[in-house]
């Protein structure tokens, strides 16, 4: 018995000394990063260029897996079930780790079963209109549709994506009311927006810089809460007459619930100095995408934003009664 009891000590102690040793030790092998888009979109592009940097300051592979599907939630959901060993990460969106939320009947839950390690940036929506529409500005244009209710059509790159519950917060704002026109991404939308089919359309900002450069549409506000560097030209929705409307597609890391504190400090370390970079920064830009503030950098943060963001956003979703397929 004695020597059972002995050999559950050392198993114990041992157990224990191994926990914190493979921390510090931590990464010795490949790190996967799961990517909940198809890829070549916005999100495969930023994680592809991130995870070069996160092999360079780790030491270690970091291998992109591509697992669209849902909205994103079978991506979301596939790191949840993955081991909590730091060596499995989540980027997504503001509509994958947030807003599927209060779109889906998830098997998970976005605000706890994922541990947070740092909020990336975010890109600020632009509101545009066709070429020919009778307005020039913000005012304008909250004039002609309330003066033209249910008339204007604006499209969308899918029913409950950001720029349709920005569009449903722009509607509780003005008291106005419009059509959404749902389409499969913003490519077709964006056509029919320079063709004169749709009115207007409220989406991530870079979507538009080519046909902006053009004049193909007309701008009228990006919905950040301070202008954007990248469309310094362009007034905020508070500036151009709407206080207090803002929303953005913001980008975040995240690991499976209960991975080692010492673990997301290493990671958030490395994310926080890969952001400092001037080439970075510079890549962002071109992007379209703001690097989030180095007060807003930390676990905590994104915990606290996401929470935040969830408290704005879900009862606008139940509100307005959207329904997804």
């Amino acid at each position: 018995m004695r020597g059972w009891l002995a050999v559950l000590l050392v198993a114990v102690l041992a157990a224990a000394f191994v926990g914190p040793a493979a921390a510090d030790d931590y990464p010795t092998r490949p790190i996967t990063m799961i990517v909940p888009f198809p890829a070549g979109g916005a999100t495969d592009t930023l994680a592809r260029f991130l995870g070069e940097r996160l092999n360079a300051a780790l030491k270690q592979p970091v291998v992109i897996e591509n697992v669209g599907g849902a909205a994103g939630s079978l991506g979301v959901g596939r790191a949840v079930r993955a081991a909590a060993d730091g060596y499995t990460l989540s980027i997504g969106t503001s509509t994958t780790h947030m807003l599927t939320g209060g779109l889906y009947a998830l098997p998970f839950d976005l605000l706890h079963d994922l541990d947070p390690v740092i909020l990336i940036g975010s890109e600020p929506l632009l509101i545009v209109g066709r070429k020919d529409l009778p307005a020039d500005d913000l005012r304008q244009l909250i004039a002609w549709l309330k003066a033209n209710p249910d008339k204007a059509s604006v499209g969308i790159a899918g029913v409950g994506a950001t720029g349709h519950l920005a569009g449903v917060a722009l509607q509780k704002e003005t008291g106005t009311q419009f059509q959404f026109v749902p389409y499969r991404g913003n490519g077709p939308a964006m056509q029919d927006l320079v063709a004169g089919q749709i009115d207007a359309m409220i989406e991530p900002a870079s979507n538009f810089r080519a046909l902006v450069g053009a004049g193909s549409i007309k701008t009228f506000a990006v919905t950040s809460k301070a202008r954007s560097p990248s469309w310094p030209n362009v007034p905020t929705a508070d500036e151009a007459g709407l206080p207090g409307y803002s929303a953005s597609l913001w980008y975040g890391l995240w690991v499976p619930k209960g991975t080692s504190k010492d673990i997301i400090a290493q990671l958030n370390a490395a994310m926080v100095q890969i952001l400092a970079s001037p080439q970075v920064k510079q890549r962002f830009a071109e992007l379209g995408i703001q690097v989030s503030p180095l007060h807003q950098q930390s676990p905590e943060a994104l915990r606290a934003y996401q929470k935040e963001e969830t408290e704005r956003w879900w009862p606008i979703i139940k509100a307005s009664g959207i329904k997804v397929e």
